[in-house]
């Protein structure tokens, strides 16, 4: 089963809460803006910073996370129902899938080879991507679904063609 348990305090202290699904509006049942930890089991999840999945997304695969880097600041949850194996998602140099391309099956960084801060759109073929726009899991970063076609970073994402580390979420284990 998949589930997170959030808690109000870091180091799993204070009031905590179960979720198995997915929770539009942490407000709604008084627990928006209050999680400084948590613990994940089975599938990652999204937490927002704002509710109805907006506001900056945080993933959080299968683990304990004693502390997060925004605590105080989730206001939904979504659990990641994609199927995570075989992850794939094609980069193109230019917008609108032009110009040369690269194929990505696993967490690469591009800042040691061309396509560093040359990415303008990509389309994910399979699983969930977290697109960094620096090396080493830096700087702002954005997630990228199955099935999704961004034609350009520019307007779409801000992020100027400065694409420079990306991963794919990691599957739960199944109980």
């Amino acid at each position: 089963m998949n589930r997170i348990t959030v808690y109000e305090r870091a180091d799993f202290e204070g009031l905590s809460r179960e979720f198995t699904c997915d929770v539009p509006d942490l407000h709604e049942l008084d627990f928006g803006n209050c999680i400084a930890s948590l613990k994940v089991v089975g599938q990652p999840w999204i937490a927002y910073t704002g509710p109805k999945y907006e506001g900056e997304p945080y993933a959080f695969e299968e683990g304990e996370y004693p502390s997060v880097g925004r605590p105080n600041s989730f206001s939904a949850l979504r659990l990641v129902h994609h199927d995570l194996g075989d992850p794939q998602i094609t980069l193109y140099e230019c917008p609108n899938f032009q110009g040369a391309c690269k194929v990505v099956t696993e967490e690469t960084n591009l800042a040691y080879g061309y396509f560093n801060d040359r990415v303008a759109s990509h389309v994910v073929q399979r699983g969930v991507w977290l697109l960094y726009q620096h090396p080493g899991r830096g700087g702002w970063h954005c997630l990228a679904w199955p099935g999704e076609r961004l034609a350009d970073y520019k307007p779409e994402l801000n992020f100027q063609a400065r694409l420079s580390h990306l991963r794919p979420l990691r599957p739960g284990q199944p109980l």
